[in-house]
This record gives C-alpha cells, structure tokens and sequence, in this order.
C-alpha cells in the first residue's frame, strides 16, 4: 500500500501548526509506511499533486486540510481506483463530520493509513461541470464564502461574523428551478445543493441526506428578516431546517437553477464566477474514500465512468 500525504499548510487549524509537517513525518516513519509528503503553495495545487501521486501507483491519497483541499485532491481521484483519505483540519470539515471520520489528527491519521480500513464509493455533484463533493451554493451562500476565504483567520466565530456582516447586505433573486420532474419559481435568500446532510460544524442544511443514495438535495431559502433568521439557524444546528417556514427542498439526480443573471457559486466552500443557468448533477458511487467501520455509507463498488455526456432532460 503506496500513500501520499498532501498538506495545505494555510488550511484552518494548519496555519496554527508549524510543527506539523514534522508530526506526519515522524508518523510515517514510525509506522514504516511506504508514504511520502507533499505540500501545496498554490491554489490547485493539490490537484496536481493528486495527479501525480495517482500516476507514481499511489493506491491512497489523503488531503490534510479542509474542505477546498479535499475538492481539489477528490477532483484528481474521480472514478479512479486509489482511495481518497481525509485528515480534517479546516473550518468546516463538513463531509469528514457527516462520514464520522475522527476530527483528532493522529486518530484522522491513523485511520487513514490503516491497511484493514473501510474504503466505500461516494456520490459526487458537479455544478456547471464544477466538481463538489459536500455541497454547493449561490446567492447568500456563495457571498459568505467569498468573504470568507478573504480572511487570514478563519474559524466558527469568524464564519459567524462574516454571516451577520453579510446578512446586513443580503440581496433576493428569482430563481426557477427545475428538478424530480417539477419546475418552481421562488424569490430566494440561497438555494444550495448538498451531497451530505451538512455544511459543517454540524449545521445540517439537509436533514437524512446521504452520499450513497444516487441523489442530491436542492434545499431554497426565501428571504427572511432578523427576527425570522435567529429560529432558522437554531433550527440549522438542530437537524429542523427542512422543516423550517420559508424552505424548500427538493431531491433529485438533477437540477436546471436559472437565476436572474450571471454571478457567483460555490463549489464546497470555492468561489467561481458563472452564468445564469446552473446545472446540478449527482455522479454516483465516483470516488472511492476511507471511512471508519461505523460510517453511515454502505459499502459498495464504484461505478464506471460514463463515455458520454448525457444531457439534461
């Protein structure tokens, strides 16, 4: 079993540990892997190196970051047969938190370099042909995470922060939505798209969703005032919000999103500039990732890649 570690040191918690390049290398050779390190500089960067871990017959890979560092080491592994590991160290971790893999670093490493470990095939999403794998977004969702990645200093009180800043400032949009053989007109706070039940930080924006089920969940949010706003995060933190007044969901294997016009989305937790017609669509059981013996995954093997693009109906 060939590994390879790739850290973002800029990642949440990472950017606080400089000792911890020394820490996974120490644990590599403490456990006499065949294993080597890499380090991202750059953004996309761990594609790359993704890429060549997979090429040199690396049958694991494993991202040590946070989210955006496992979108971007999860697009290189796409449908291929090396497993993907993940050592949470970000802001959010939301697909680490739904899969139930350790938030601790040396149990997240241990699992992750585990020879007997679980390995199951996820679903994953694509916006626009924009990999994601926990969840993506546009309208207020999208605004706070470009503010977000803005910052030097990320964590929950600094989200929390950005939310509210954001939130003085939010705008409404039209959207259509298309999807589960319905079309729906709605004037929307956001309208996100989650693969998992979470953004993180156990904020469950779409209760009972699951990653091994062939669909994803649209979940709409009308606008609302401060006063409606307090209830509706309580009810975000308490596994409610499908329930809540003013939200929408929807499930399905795709979705048509037209909006207003052009503007921004996220793809988890990245921002891109894109046109008015978002289109969302599920690639089922894609990537191969570790998961402890207790994940709420089934087990099962990957489909192959499709030759083709079907188109949307």
């Amino acid at each position: 079993m060939k590994l390879c570690f790739i850290l973002n040191p800029r990642s949440g918690r990472n950017a606080r540990r400089p000792w911890l390049t020394g820490h996974i290398r120490e644990f590599i050779a403490t456990r006499g892997l065949d294993a080597t390190l890499v380090t991202t500089t750059r953004p996309q960067h761990a594609t790359a190196l993704a890429s060549a871990a997979i090429a040199a017959g690396c049958t694991r890979v494993v991202a040590v970051g946070g989210d955006g560092t496992m979108n971007e080491i999860a697009q290189a592994l796409l449908y291929s047969p090396a497993a993907l590991g993940l050592v949470p160290c970000g802001s959010g971790n939301g697909l680490a938190l739904h899969l139930g893999i350790p938030t601790r670093l040396n149990e997240a490493l241990a699992l992750a370099a585990d020879p007997a470990a679980r390995i199951a095939a996820i679903d994953t999403g694509a916006a626009n042909g924009r990999p994601f794998f926990n969840a993506m977004g546009c309208g207020f969702d999208a605004e706070i995470s470009r503010r977000f990645n803005r910052l030097t200093r990320r964590g929950l009180a600094a989200y929390a922060r950005i939310g509210l800043s954001a939130f003085r400032s939010r705008r409404s949009e039209w959207v259509v939505i298309h999807g589960a053989g319905q079309t729906k007109a709605l004037l929307t706070l956001l309208v996100a798209v989650a693969n998992s039940d979470q953004y993180g930080n156990h904020a469950c924006i779409a209760p009972g969703a699951r990653v091994d089920d062939g669909q994803l969940d649209l979940v709409a949010v009308r606008p609302v005032g401060f006063a409606s706003a307090v209830p509706l995060i309580a009810r975000l933190f308490l596994g409610k919000f499908s329930s809540s007044p003013g939200v929408f969901r929807l499930r399905s294997a795709r979705f048509l999103i037209e909006r207003s016009g052009p503007g921004l989305l996220h793809t988890d937790g990245e921002t891109h500039e894109t046109g008015a017609l978002v289109e969302v669509k599920v690639h089922p059981r894609s990537l191969r990732l570790i998961v402890p013996v207790h994940s709420r995954v089934s087990t099962a093997d990957p489909v192959p890649a499709p030759d083709f693009a079907l188109p949307f109906p």
